[in-house]
Formats: structure tokens, sequence, C-alpha cells
């Protein structure tokens, strides 16, 4: 009896917290979340992070079930799982969901932020709401974004030191079609690949190189199946935390309040774990046996121009209204 009393009133404190009126408000509920990153990966201890936040602050009558490393499928399957209902959530590039709303195709513009700072302001603020809002007519909710990082390019066929050196390369991309035209861009050869089946194509020689974040590139073993690295840096890529709408729907509004709650606390986890081991990551890159190069100031000039024309195409596919906005909040976060 003593220990059922003390459940109730944790229970009960817990829910006090997110300014609840009783438990009747919160219901029993198990949740799917899903990833392609894999276990240990900066992501997934946000998600991680979300599902302690979740069970506080909901006494434990929540409990959200983890499914790294793609193993509930691709960003396509699980795109259409949430829709349908059958999957409550997924964390995923910003950028893949340009198939369901096209402006989100500007997240993939490279060379967009300069920084972790910028990037935080712009999504944080009216823009990445105004973003993530364009998703309910598309059967998704938008909670928070996350950080994947700045992307850099590998391969296994040689050092990349001038734009020149990435002729040629068959590199995997996201399946967008922004990624694929960049690349081409750099007289390279796109291919469009699911995640989940880059290593072993790699592994194959049926891709020469991929571009990632150093987490990433990290977390999946890519050192195995390539050599060199280049610090490219170019494209950043934010992460949304997406929910179920047809699920969503059927939620209290103090349940609502807690889902959102948690995902804007564990992006904050998020990010810092993510940023925190940074500079570790290359040192253990370099320690696996990767080759690191970094462009000459020139030659990141070159790459820049190259990807113009690319950026300038897009802008007119995502819209004007969407590219003076993002500018918009650019340019204050700049100041």
């Amino acid at each position: 009896m003593k220990r059922m009393l003390i459940k109730t009133l944790v229970a009960a404190a817990a829910l006090a917290v997110v300014g609840m009126a009783s438990a009747q408000d919160i219901k029993e509920r198990t949740i799917k979340f899903a990833t392609q990153n894999p276990k240990g990966h900066p992501i997934v201890m946000g998600m991680e992070k979300f599902a302690e936040i979740v069970k506080t602050k909901s006494g434990g009558k929540i409990k959200v079930n983890m499914f790294p490393g793609g193993v509930l499928g691709g960003d396509a399957p699980n795109v259409s799982a949430l829709q349908g209902g059958t999957l409550e959530m997924v964390v995923m590039n910003s950028g893949i969901l340009a198939s369901q709303v096209k402006e989100f195709a500007i997240y993939d513009f490279p060379f967009q932020f300069a920084n972790a700072k910028e990037a935080d302001f712009v999504v944080d603020g009216p823009f990445g709401k105004m973003m993530h809002d364009k998703l309910q007519d598309k059967g998704m909710v938008g909670l928070a974004y996350w950080e994947l990082g700045f992307r850099n390019m590998t391969n296994s066929k040689r050092p990349i030191n001038t734009v020149a050196d990435i002729a040629g390369l068959k590199i995997r991309v996201i399946p967008n079609p922004i990624n694929l035209d960049w690349v081409k861009a750099l007289d390279a050869n796109p291919t469009p690949m699911a995640f989940p089946e880059v290593y072993a194509a790699l592994e194959s020689k049926a891709l020469d190189g991929q571009e990632n974040p150093l987490n990433v590139i990290l977390a999946n073993k890519f050192p195995e199946v390539q050599k060199h690295l280049a610090l490219t840096n170019h494209v950043y890529n934010p992460q949304s935390v997406i929910f179920s709408k047809k699920l969503w729907d059927t939620l209290s509004p103090a349940e609502k309040k807690l889902f959102s709650d948690a995902a804007l606390e564990a992006a904050k986890y998020q990010r810092q774990a993510a940023r925190d081991a940074a500079g570790g990551t290359l040192d253990q890159l370099k320690k696996a046996g990767m080759q690191v190069t970094e462009l000459p100031a020139a030659e990141m000039d070159k790459l820049r121009d190259k990807m113009r024309p690319v950026i300038a195409k897009y802008a007119v596919a995502v819209g004007q209204d969407t590219v003076k906005a993002m500018q918009g909040e650019l340019a204050k976060v700049r100041k």
C-alpha cells in the first residue's frame, strides 16, 4: 500500500510539472520513434533524452520505444507510416521532406548557413515554425529541430584537394532533386540511395563516395570502406522531429504540450551533444585511418561558384517568399 501511494504521488507531481489538471489528461501509451541513425549517434542520444523526459513528465504513463538504424525502413517508408498512423514519430533530415512540401528543399541549399549559431536562429524562430506548419496538410506535425551537422565528402578513390578532384566520382546523395543537381554541377555522378543501403554499396565499390556529417561517418563505420575525407562543410542539416497528425489529433491538449515541450527540451541537449563530440569525432576518424584534406580558400570559392546556379534554380522552385523569409532571418542574426 505504501509503495502504491508513493507511485501515485510521483505520478501526480510529474503531471503537475506540465500544468495538467488531472491524471485523466494523460493516457497509457507506447510511442514508436524511428531514425536512420545508429545507436550511439547524437540523434539517438536526443531520442533517449526525449524518452526520458516524456516518461518523467507523464509519471511513467507514456513509454517511447526507439527504433534506430533504419530498422523500420528508409525515410520514405517512415513518412508513409507517419501519414498512415502506423508510426508515431520520426526524426529525419528536414530537406527530405521536400518530397512532401517543396519549400523544404531550402534546407538542402549548399552553403546556406555559415555556422551553427545562424542555423539555430533560423530554425528556432518564426521561419522554422512556418516551415513545420506546412507539414500539417501532409499528415505530419513538426515538433522541433535537432542537428545532424555540416556535411563533408568521403570517397575510396583519391584525396580531394581541388574541386576538380571531385569530378567523375560516383557519390551517394539523399534522394532529392537538389542533391542530384549540385553533385552534377561538380561533374560527379550522383546516386540517390536510401541510407541503410549505403555501407554495402561503398563496400562493394558500387559507390565511390558519400557525403555526411562527421558523426554520421564515424557512427556508421564508413572509415572501414572509405579512405579519403574532405572537410567541405557544404551543407548544414537541420533534423525535423515529426509526429503523425492522425495520432496527434487524438491526443489531449496536455499530451500535445508534453510531447512538444519534451522535443524542444531534448533539442537543446541533442545539439550540445553533437557539438561537444565534433572535435573528438575528427580525431577518431583519423585514428581509424582516414586521410583528411581541406580545400584551400580559392578552391572553396570555386566550389561555391559551381553551386550558385543550382541554388538559383531551386530558389525559383521553392518560391521567392520562402527564400526572402530565410534571407531576412539570416540578415538579422548576421548584424
